[in-house]
């Protein structure tokens, strides 16, 4: 019996590999500020259906800045490979949201998330939690684009197969005001900064790999504070040695002109 459990972990082991192994994988972490006062968020003009979207204190979301910390939230990082470049191992935990139905929802008339991260295995559930009815127009490139209507309380699957190179707008043709984001792309390593400004994209294989920053209102980020430091990331790239354990750019911060119009 002891013979044949000791076969049965030599097997498991030959099937899993060494990208099981703790020392194989990494985090990489930022935290992106704002490097002046924080502005304010300012209101959204309502035009249709206003009885019931005046209720909700509707704002502009394409600058989102934390007045406590100035933490920017909604900056998008993925994993950036060149053409025909080989894909890298992608850790065994996510397999278990390789098929996941990813929910984008009309909330208050505003989309919630205002980025939605998006696998080519996965779906994008669209919901609509409010009592008026909405459009979900997705505008993709390498993707057939879509506009659904999704009636009160409603819901809609679509599956996007394709990768798409740069975030894909949404909006509501009925609610113009409306807007979001989903960024569609084949391997998971992708993130998006939170309320507080901090980003962490989990389990990347070891190695020197390239990684894609963007914000809808500055673009790719381009020039940035870094440890006290003015640095220029072309296009928005910068290369990263990802080490195991959790690799911190540190405080990545933006001036005001990086988001200027």
């Amino acid at each position: 019996m002891r013979r044949f459990l000791m076969m049965v972990l030599l097997a498991t082991a030959c099937l899993t590999g060494p990208g099981w192994a703790a020392e194989q994988w990494g985090d990489l972490t930022a935290t992106f500020l704002f490097d002046a006062e924080a502005p304010k968020a300012a209101p959204l003009k309502i035009t249709k259906d206003t009885e019931f979207c005046n209720k909700f204190k509707v704002l502009d979301e394409s600058l989102t800045v934390n007045p406590k910390n100035n933490g920017i939230a909604d900056v998008v990082a993925y994993l950036y490979l060149a053409k025909n470049a080989a894909k890298p191992p992608v850790h065994p935990a996510y397999q278990e949201t390789a098929k996941a139905k990813i929910k984008l929802d009309n909330n208050c008339c505003r989309f919630a998330p205002h980025v939605a991260l998006l696998r080519t295995s996965q779906v994008l559930l669209m919901t609509n939690s409010d009592a008026i009815g909405h459009n979900c127009k997705v505008d993709t490139l390498s993707n057939p684009p879509i506009n659904f209507t999704i009636p009160a309380e409603g819901k809609l699957d679509h599956a996007f197969p394709t990768e798409e190179r740069l975030p894909a707008k949404v909006s509501c043709s009925i609610h113009p005001w409306m807007s979001g984001w989903v960024v569609i792309r084949e391997l998971p390593y992708m993130a998006v900064s939170d309320a507080d400004g901090k980003l962490a994209m989990k389990n990347l294989p070891v190695g020197t790999w390239t990684f894609q920053f963007w914000h809808e209102k500055a673009g790719f980020v381009r020039q940035v504070r870094q440890d006290g430091k003015t640095v220029e990331w072309a296009k928005g790239r910068v290369d990263v040695t990802i080490k195991p354990g959790v690799n911190p750019l540190g405080e990545i911060k933006l001036a005001p002109a990086a988001f200027a119009e």
